[in-house]
């Protein structure tokens, strides 16, 4: 596979991917919100081996966004590049829209559809939860994060 690339919108970062993302779907949690500044974000997964800044490293804000995650930013501009999970290390979430192509990678799920924005309602037919998916690798499912 050809190198998917992506980066911030002031175009300090730059990032590439040397697979094709996959477990793409929309997050309608409260920090996703937030942290898109719109009602849920279209994020997708590579591993992290295959996940890497091609420019404006130095330039990058890492944040804990949970108890048991983290976020990064592009600090000039404020874009959202990212999100790792402590259950998931081998793997990154990306927002679909920092592609250069993000036409290419269709969101097929919504996590945390009980945090939905009412004003919003997908004209889809995708699968949802009310929180995670079922057999989310790596969580625990008799104390999931909150």
């Amino acid at each position: 596979m050809a190198s998917m690339l992506g980066g911030c919108s002031c175009g300090a970062v730059r990032y590439s991917l040397s697979s094709a993302p996959f477990d793409a779907g929309w997050c309608h949690c409260r920090t996703c919100q937030l942290t898109s500044g719109g009602p849920a974000m279209a994020f997708a997964t590579v591993p992290i081996r295959h996940y890497r800044i091609e420019r404006g490293a130095e330039i990058i804000k890492r944040r804990a966004s949970s108890s048991f995650g983290h976020r990064t930013f592009c600090k000039e501009c404020g874009s959202p590049l990212s999100i790792q999970v402590d259950y998931q290390p081998e793997t990154i979430d990306l927002p679909i829209a920092t592609l250069d192509e993000p036409d290419a990678v269709v969101p097929e799920f919504h996590i945390f559809w009980s945090s939905k924005v009412s004003w919003f309602p997908p004209d889809d037919d995708l699968p949802t939860f009310e929180r995670f998916r079922p057999n989310t690798v790596g969580l625990d499912r008799t104390e999931p994060p909150e």
